[in-house]
């Protein structure tokens, strides 16, 4: 709402229209704070379900976490550096970032 209270202090007010909203009348700003409330506890309520989720396929030794990309390719970063290949060129054939490609050659 920090967005809101600074519009508001500029005095611009926001119109939703398909959803019958004006920040300009208190009821606009009641409706706008409920919304932004509800928004807010669907993403908490999405993240507490997301932390259950992982905990459980941990404890049952399921949940391996995100797989490394570009450490997984070292071997072949190394591989075609030696071979003269620029770190540009590497980081397009093998679909990673240039930084993972430094961060392979450092290693």
């Amino acid at each position: 709402m920090q967005i809101e209270t600074r519009l508001r202090n500029k005095g611009v007010s926001l119109r939703i229209l398909n959803m019958g909203i004006d920040t300009a009348t208190a009821t606009g700003r009641m409706m706008m704070i409920i919304v932004g409330a509800i928004a807010q506890f669907e993403r908490e309520m999405m993240l507490e379900r997301q932390r259950e989720g992982i905990a459980k396929e941990k404890a049952e030794g399921k949940y391996k976490g995100r797989q490394p990309t570009a450490r997984a390719k070292t071997d072949d970063v190394r591989t075609l550096h030696r071979q003269g290949v620029a770190p540009v060129e590497i980081a397009r054939q093998l679909g990673i970032s240039r930084a993972s490609v430094y961060r392979c050659l450092e290693g």
